[in-house]
């Protein structure tokens, strides 16, 4: 765990601040590019954890992630370290103050849940196929972000 120490103008500053998200991609129309970043998230950072924080930014970056699907993929991701595969993204969730927990399916489709602390927080998304062709691809992105703006 880290022990950061912030003066109290640091915390205060920090806290003021709303937040930024800057990115540049050699083709500058490219559709990975984050450009809607919801209301609740343009507010500074103020009383949310680092698990609500974290949980937060990455619902922006799933949506901005299944933009770029076409109607045969869905989100998922990829563990660094060790042979665990991957996880389709079925839910996400965070228990305050510091941990993150993602639900899904992993490529054979047994259900897998992932906890995480946020210091620890690696995710790497990646296009998977459908998993059954008789139903079309799940957005859960869209989803999450419907429910953090209606908060």
């Amino acid at each position: 765990m880290e022990n950061k120490i912030e003066t109290s103008a640091e915390y205060a500053e920090a806290a003021a601040l709303p937040p930024r998200c800057h990115e540049v991609h050699a083709d500058p129309d490219s559709p990975a590019r984050m450009t809607e970043v919801p209301a609740p998230l343009q507010e500074p950072v103020q009383n949310k954890s680092p698990a609500q924080w974290a949980y937060e930014r990455l619902i922006l970056y799933i949506r901005n992630f299944e933009k770029q699907l076409d109607a045969s993929q869905e989100v998922a991701m990829g563990f660094v370290g060790g042979d665990a595969g991957v996880l389709r993204i079925e839910g996400i969730g965070y228990f305050d103050p510091d941990i993150v927990t993602f639900y899904g399916a992993d490529g054979t489709g047994a259900r897998t849940q992932l906890v995480q602390h946020v210091s620890q927080l690696n995710v790497m998304l990646r296009a998977m196929p459908v998993a059954t062709e008789d139903r079309p691809a799940q957005r859960i992105g869209f989803r999450l972000a419907a429910d953090l703006e209606a908060d």
